[in-house]
């Protein structure tokens, strides 16, 4: 991918994350922070761009802020295994809200060779989850019309599921497939060197916004509450 003078170099972004993979440590980390903060000035102002374009086709997501939309590369290792203190990503949840929105968005996942961009919601809390089982229920017609649209082909759905119906739903229940889904996910891979340029990433974000956003406005209807 070719850049222009200001954009996010993406080949030095991957170069940086695949050395802070075996140096996962602070140590290692301080010496190379100047080249950290620079990679991440750059990615704010991407996502900056990016929050820009997708206004266009999803309104929802005008006036967000790059800064609250980007995940911090510090791990929170209270309860994990992992006490690695680094993330070997960089990422951004654009939602009306921000990163910390309770409801459903897009997410742009960069990282060498699993690098994604998923629309939906993971891992809501309970009484949303039965908001949106009840929202799938209602308005399942809706909900397989958007999952069977041309546009969405590429986009797999995915997450963890029960073994069991959920609660008040019986086994012969036609949207079961859907309705036992702990989380309601679309994903895609990319691979931003296929990309000749920073616009010609940004022009897919976008028209992958524009295919997802029926989607993501659907499960954001369980948020309405009268």
């Amino acid at each position: 991918m070719k850049q222009q003078p200001g954009e996010l170099d993406f080949k030095a972004l991957y170069s940086f994350l695949t050395a802070l993979k075996p140096n996962n440590h602070k140590a290692w980390f301080d010496g190379e922070r100047d080249r950290y903060q620079q990679l991440r000035l750059d990615f704010i102002a991407f996502v900056a761009d990016l929050i820009e374009r997708a206004s266009v086709v999803d309104p929802s997501l005008a006036g967000l802020e790059a800064k609250n939309c980007i995940f911090r590369i510090n791990r929170d290792v209270r309860f994990s295994a992992n006490k690695n203190p680094y993330k070997t990503n960089f990422s951004a949840y654009l939602a009306n809200g921000g990163k910390k929105s309770p409801g459903a968005g897009y997410y742009m996942h960069f990282e060498p060779g699993a690098s994604f961009m998923a629309a939906g919601i993971w891992m809501p809390e309970a009484p949303l989850l039965k908001n949106i089982r009840q929202e799938i229920d209602y308005g399942f017609t809706a909900f397989e019309d958007i999952l069977k649209a041309p546009a969405l082909g590429a986009f797999t759905f995915e997450g963890e599921q029960l073994t069991r119906p959920p609660k008040g739903y019986e086994q012969d229940h036609p949207a079961l497939a859907y309705l036992k889904y702990k989380s309601f996910v679309l994903r895609q891979p990319f691979d931003p060197a296929s990309f000749e340029s920073n616009a010609a990433l940004l022009r897919y974000f976008q028209e992958s916004i524009s295919q997802l956003a029926p989607f993501v406005h659907f499960l954001n209807q369980a948020l309405i509450t009268d």
